[in-house]
């Protein structure tokens, strides 16, 4: 028997546009149904509610999207977290990440198919308003059926719609192409009816430069499944849409930034031109943060602590407000990933990571003592133990940041630089502080000998004792935190410094109004896709094709933005698909794409081979190239077996 779901939706007022909630939706029975323009617009809203609440601010959906390629470790302090998604190590179908994320793609394509099934039936709504609105569900459905079908593989294109109180206990499974036939109509729908600016005003929702950006992304990993269209191959069909896009950059209201270090700047982080499709963070200044519940984390995850070697970094993690609490510590680069760089020309190496661990001072806002209390004092003691030449002996290693506090209106205290302390300068005087700092941790390659604002660097190029002693700062090659390919686990020098690792910092956002959770959360705005990728995948589709110079062309922008002042990006000539790899991690390192970019070249065993033989002694070619189904939902159904679980030894076969 069909039941009618009732509906509330609460309508949280109009937020701002650095909200990450929209008009917040509560799916629960109430004095409304779905035929009020205000229940169905807020269900339309609910649509997104995972997107910021879970997927884009928590660990599991990166374990999931990063974990298990050639680009992420876990470090020596931590090598056993989430080990069954960084290695395959006992991934199985009650993994949190894996199952998490697949029930949180289902839930939301129910919301989505009731908003796009009811659109005829809502009561005073406009042409307008029913146009884009259902515009947007059927993105955010292509969005999730597009995550299902590259984690899960051959799974089921639900019909599910969270109106009619329905479950379907005995699923049967689409097909591959099923599934990509059914995003490609969504997404070409989508992109005709979205208009260029988002509905509203409001730049959390998507619109047609999200809708067109998802097509190409879709279209190049079906490619990678051997699909084509009408005859076409996937791949041409990505390289017209990005070229489209890239070509009608202005009409689309597309935009690439010329210097990448524009891109990562704290100031560009809400509502960042480069975006294509963003997830609005939690704004402590806000009305709007009294009505939302996303609380970004995933700094914590990715910074190591420099407090581990306490003695040289001497502020705690629980009271460093210029870092954050970075106290889960659990994905760290491979070598690979750091190689991969050349930054003698390339600066998204130090947009990328952190290697060079400063101190801070308060001075304004008098806390943490004044300026002299926040030096270190160099001793005997740390001359020995860390490597800084003898004649430090005496002297100190100063702040790097000067850091404000204030106390925001809905979000508590708030932690945000003043400015950098020029080297040299110990005058503890505000005056002099260097205001223009794009990013307080995009620190420039490579850190001078004499500099004095720093306790720990981290460095790429290999340094001799004579070479550390030359420097008052604490100097570790990267390549000695290595035994082979992976993460020392124990001290190999007398100190903690295995536990060290160089950071990716592109979500660690230092600003008034994005800390919230007694520093444990940032929450900035995260990109969900932007331009950049556009180009790559013209780039990939044009190398697939057999063009490399369409393939160079694309690239160049990207290389050429990256370089450095009085450098020239090297021009590239043989473009392989390994140039293409590259190039992607580059650019996207930790941006929530790797797994899938390495399956729909099917290049993860090869490149685990490579890169990380942890991980290849676990991975299975003829299993691992879909993530387990959710063991909350096979229990939930009645044909488990028949269903299958992709091959994870809970039901007798894969399914498919």
């Amino acid at each position: 028997m069909k039941t009618r779901l009732l509906y509330t939706a609460i309508i949280a007022g109009t937020l701002s546009l650095a909200s990450c909630e929209l008009d917040e939706y509560n799916p629960t029975g109430g004095d409304a149904t779905i035929e009020s323009f205000d229940a169905w617009q807020g269900l339309e809203t609910y649509c997104y509610s995972p997107l910021a609440e879970q997927l884009y601010s928590v660990y599991d959906f990166m374990s999931v999207a990063e974990g298990g390629t050639d680009m992420w470790l876990t470090p020596g302090g931590n090598p056993d977290y989430a080990k069954q998604l960084i290695y395959y190590d006992g991934l199985t179908t009650n993994t949190n990440g894996t199952n998490k994320v697949f029930k949180q793609a289902y839930s939301c394509i129910a919301s989505c198919n009731a908003v796009i099934n009811n659109a005829d039936n809502v009561k005073g709504i406009t042409d307008y308003d029913k146009k884009i609105l259902t515009a947007e569900a059927k993105t955010l459905r292509a969005f999730y059926n597009l995550l299902l079908v590259t984690y899960y593989g051959p799974v089921t294109l639900s019909q599910e719609d969270i109106s009619k109180g329905e479950t379907n206990v005995r699923p049967v499974r689409n097909t591959v192409e099923e599934f990509y036939t059914s995003i490609i109509n969504d997404l070409t729908e989508a992109s005709k009816d979205l208009e260029v600016q988002p509905y509203g005003g409001n730049y959390a929702r998507v619109c047609k430069k999200t809708a067109l950006g998802l097509l190409a992304r879709a279209y190049a990993q079906g490619a990678g499944e051997g699909l084509s269209e009408n005859g076409v191959s996937y791949w041409q069909r990505a390289k017209d849409v990005a070229e489209d896009i890239i070509n009608n950059a202005s009409a689309y209201n597309v935009y690439l930034y010329p210097d990448v270090s524009d891109l990562w700047a704290q100031a560009n982080n809400r509502n960042n031109p480069e975006a294509l499709f963003i997830v609005s963070g939690r704004d402590a200044n806000d009305e709007s943060y009294n009505y939302v519940n996303c609380n970004n984390n995933l700094f914590t995850y990715t910074i190591c602590n420099p407090y581990k070697c306490s003695d040289i970094y001497t502020r705690a993690d629980n009271t460093n407000y210029y870092l954050g609490r970075t106290n889960n510590n659990t994905l760290a680069p491979t070598k690979y990933t750091l190689n991969v760089f050349d930054p003698s020309w390339d600066k998204r190496y130090e947009n990328t990571f952190l290697t060079a661990f400063g101190l801070f001072s308060m001075v304004d806002a008098g806390w943490v003592g004044p300026y002299n209390a926040c030096r270190v004092r160099i001793t005997k003691n740390l001359t020995e133990k860390y490597g800084m030449g003898e004649q430090y002996i005496g002297q100190y290693i100063y702040p790097y940041v000067d850091m404000a506090t204030s106390t925001s209106a809905y979000g508590g205290n708030q932690y945000y630089p003043t400015g950098v302390w020029a080297k040299g300068d110990h005058s503890g005087d505000t005056k002099n502080l260097i205001k223009d700092v794009k990013n307080v941790y995009v620190v420039d390659y490579p850190v001078a000998e004499d500099d004095d604002r720093f306790a720990i660097v981290l460095s790429r190029e290999y340094k001799t004792l004579e070479d550390k002693a030359r420097s008052r700062y604490c100097t570790i090659n990267i390549d000695d935190l290595f035994d082979g390919d992976q993460y020392k686990t124990a001290q190999f020098d007398g100190t903690n410094s295995y536990q060290l690792y160089p950071s990716l910092i592109k979500y660690d956002w230092c600003y008034n109004g994005v800390v919230g959770n007694h520093m444990q959360r940032r929450n900035g705005d995260m990109m969900v896709m932007r331009t950049a990728e556009v180009y790559l995948i013209a780039a990939e589709a044009c190398q697939q094709l057999g063009d490399q110079a369409g393939a160079a062309k694309y690239l160049k922008p990207l290389r050429d933005r990256a370089a450095r002042p009085g450098t020239v990006a090297p021009e590239l000539t043989n473009i392989t698909e390994d140039t293409i790899l590259d190039e992607y991690a580059r650019e996207m390192a930790g941006e929530f794409y790797r797994w899938s970019l390495l399956k729909r070249h099917h290049k993860l065993g090869e490149r685990l081979k490579l890169y990380n033989s942890r991980a290849a002694r676990y991975f299975n070619e003829s299993i691992h190239y879909n993530r387990p189904i959710s063991a909350d939902f096979l229990n939930q159904i009645e044909n488990k077996d028949e269903y299958g679980d992709n091959g994870y030894g809970t039901t007798p076969g894969k399914g498919y």
